[in-house]
Order: C-alpha cells, then sequence, then structure tokens
C-alpha cells in the first residue's frame, strides 16, 4: 500500500502487517516511517534520541463488518527540554484506546442513538460511549451571552417519577436553553440567578407559571423585570379548581335523574376544550349541556371572557377587563369561581403585564416534549449534569 496513502490515516507510521484474527476482527500492525522526525508530546518539537519503544493497541474505524485493532509502536523520547517523554500522535485520542477517527464515529452516532445501542453496535463499554459523549457535550455547548438577555421564560419538568421535578430557563428571543436545575423550589433556582450575576439588571420580563416560589427570586435579583403569567396555565388552574368542582357538584345534585348526571359526569373534555377544536356532534352535546345547565353556562362562558385579559392592546384595558371579569364571578354565586376570582386577584400584575410584554410558556412546553423523546430514548439518565448537557445541545438557540 502506498506510505502517502497510509499517512492520510496514521501520520508517521507505514504497514508492516495484518492479519485477520479468530473472532473475525483485523489485527493491523504499523511500524514508524523511517524518514518521520518524532515530537515530544510536550513541546511538539522534533526529537531524534528515542529511549524505548512499546506497543499500544488501540481500535480504529470498523471496516465494513470488521472490528480493525491496531498494534502503534509508541515511542518514548528524551527531549532536551522536556526529559523522558512520548512522542506526539495527533491521531490518537489521549489516553483512551481509540483512534481520533473512531472517536469522532462515536460522537456522531451519540447523536441520534442511545448510549446502549452505540455501545451495543460498536462492542465499546457503555461508559466509554457515555464518557467521550460528555466529552464533545462540554466541547460543543456554547454558553449564552448573559449580557445580551432581556426576556426569560422559566417552567419545570418531570425529572423522575414521583413528583421530582427540575426547572429550565431558556432565552424567550433565541429560545437557547440557559440554565437547567435539579427541583423548583426558590433554593434550587437560586443558582440561576447568581450564574445570570450582573445581567439580572438587564431582564426585562420573565414568563412563567403560577408559582411563587419563581415569582419571589425574580423579584429578588431582578429588580427591573416583570412578571408575565402564561395564559394556558391559569386557564388550567381554571379548569381543575372551578370548571371541575361545579361540574361534580351539579353531577351530585342529579342522582336521581340517571341520564341527565351522567351528560354532566361525562362532560369534562367538552368544557375543557375550546371550542374551535370541538366536533360537530360534540358542539351540539356541548350547547345541550350548556342550555339544561345554568351554573356551568356561567362558568364555561367566564372562561372565554378570562381569557380576553391577555389579549388586552394595553395594560388599562386589560385592568379594566379584569374589574368587569371580577365583578361577574362575585354576582355569580358560585363559592369555587368566586374563591378562584380572589385568590387569582394576587396575581394580577403578572397577568396585567402580558399586555406590555407578549410572552407565554408554550415554546418551553413545545421543548419539554422533546425533552420527553430524550429520557424516553436513553430509558432514563443516571448522570444529570450529562442529561443537562443533552437539553443545551438539543436546544442550542437562534441567531437573533
Amino acid at each position: 500500500m502506498d506510505a502517502n496513502l497510509l499517512n492520510l490515516f496514521w501520520e508517521g507510521f507505514e504497514l508492516d502487517c495484518f492479519e485477520a484474527q479468530p473472532d473475525h476482527s483485523l489485527l493491523i500492525q504499523l511500524r514508524p516511517c523511517p524518514d518521520y522526525i518524532p515530537r515530544c508530546s510536550g513541546c511538539s518539537k522534533p526529537c531524534y534520541k528515542v529511549h524505548d519503544c512499546r506497543i499500544r493497541r488501540v481500535r480504529e474505524r470498523d471496516l465494513f463488518d470488521r472490528k480493525v485493532w491496531l498494534d502503534v509502536p509508541v515511542r518514548r523520547l528524551r527531549c532536551r527540554h522536556c526529559g523522558p517523554t512520548l512522542e506526539r500522535i495527533d491521531w490518537l485520542s489521549g489516553r483512551l484506546h481509540l483512534t481520533n477517527a473512531m472517536r469522532c464515529w462515536v460522537e456522531t452516532l451519540s447523536k441520534i442513538l442511545p448510549i446502549r445501542h452505540v455501545s451495543q453496535l460498536l462492542g465499546l463499554h457503555w461508559h466509554t460511549v457515555k464518557n467521550i459523549d460528555k466529552q464533545r457535550l462540554n466541547r460543543d455547548v456554547v454558553p449564552p451571552n448573559r449580557s445580551k438577555l432581556r426576556r426569560l421564560i422559566m417552567d419545570e419538568f418531570a425529572l423522575h417519577k414521583g413528583h421530582r421535578y427540575a426547572t429550565v430557563a431558556i432565552c424567550a428571543d433565541t429560545q437557547q436553553v440557559l440554565w437547567i436545575g435539579e427541583g423548583r423550589s426558590r433554593e434550587a433556582i437560586r443558582p440561576f440567578f447568581l450564574w445570570l450575576g450582573d445581567a439580572c439588571q438587564n431582564i426585562e420580563a420573565v414568563a412563567m407559571d403560577m408559582n411563587t416560589a419563581f415569582d419571589l427570586e425574580v423579584q429578588k435579583h431582578c429588580p427591573k423585570a416583570r412578571v408575565v403569567y402564561d395564559l394556558f396555565h391559569v386557564i388550567a388552574k381554571y379548569g381543575r379548581e372551578v370548571i371541575d368542582r361545579v361540574r361534580v357538584d351539579q353531577a351530585n345534585q342529579l342522582r336521581h335523574d340517571k341520564s341527565a348526571r351522567r351528560l354532566v359526569k361525562r362532560s369534562r373534555w367538552l368544557l375543557l376544550r375550546n371550542p374551535e377544536n370541538l366536533a360537530a356532534d360534540q358542539a351540539n352535546k356541548l350547547d345541550e349541556l350548556l342550555s339544561a345547565n345554568a351554573p356551568l353556562t356561567t362558568v364555561y362562558i367566564l372562561k372565554a371572557q378570562l381569557k380576553e385579559l391577555w389579549y388586552a392592546p394595553d395594560e388599562k384595558t386589560a385592568r379594566a377587563r379584569w374589574k368587569c371579569w371580577l365583578a361577574m364571578a362575585e354576582e355569580s354565586g358560585i363559592h369555587a369561581l368566586q374563591l378562584f376570582a380572589r385568590r387569582l386577584g394576587n396575581y394580577l400584575e403578572g397577568i396585567v403585564s402580558s399586555a406590555s410584554y407578549r410572552l407565554s410558556t408554550s415554546v418551553l412546553e413545545g421543548m419539554n416534549n422533546k425533552i420527553k423523546v430524550l429520557k424516553r430514548m436513553a430509558y432514563g439518565y443516571r448522570d444529570k449534569a450529562y442529561f443537562f448537557l443533552k437539553i443545551k445541545d438539543a436546544f442550542p438557540g437562534k441567531a437573533r
């Protein structure tokens, strides 16, 4: 084989011999090129004095269905600047018994396949594949420019079963994942604001659900920031605390009318779903239900009226709509609705601010779906730091 061609793969070495092994692998033995001057791995300067030599067996990329092993004679040099040191071989991957080509192949496969599958495909140990991928992530994940951050979105996602959560913060403008931490308490998310440092003074708005811990930490660390509560989370809370409560109460009052009680009990999704998403037969059932039940009609209409707060053209209009909605809730005589309205009043500023900052956590909800896919592909992650790096790598952000 042409020595120039071999130098494209194994610079400084040439083919000595090769043989097939009983396990169907291929063993290639190399020897140093006689006209190649070895270089010191410390100072990279040429060194003519060779102290000794030992054979190092490394894994090369597969050739078709055969694993390929290389026996590489690695020389120990007597460098006048560094003393005894190994020669520099650029195509070997540090202390790993892999070539750089093999390492790059592992990195490429790890981007699209779970670690277990890459390990089985290449015949490498699980930890070897995971460590290579983690080093790639530490190298390739670009840290965000904190000085340019102005608007943020914060939300939580399930980390494990048993109500264990992690918090994720992204830039609302670039959709880059900025930070991920385990937990959703004030103590858990405080490191994020400490990581922001002086950039906290530049934050203008933060979108979130009605999580008091998020709210209080934003107020403490970002004095100029406006909290913006997400429409979806508020309406979902309204559905759980008002619509479901009224529906159950009305069903309990209809114990002696089985057909009417059945209609009310099975109406949950009809009441929670947006009207434009209902099929024709579902819309007819909803009309039938609302025409026969005044309390359910009231809470259903007020749900639509509550959404209008987020579509107000300015904060003054949003406050006027809130006063009107609050008055209707108080006059309804429905206890669950009145209680919800009074509690919601504590979050009014975060609702009104949506008129000035059109932010929502819907982008982050979509990201959470991809995070779930990452978890399912790997059947979970043992190393949380590695998992968080995978998430950051999946959402590097877009250019402004």
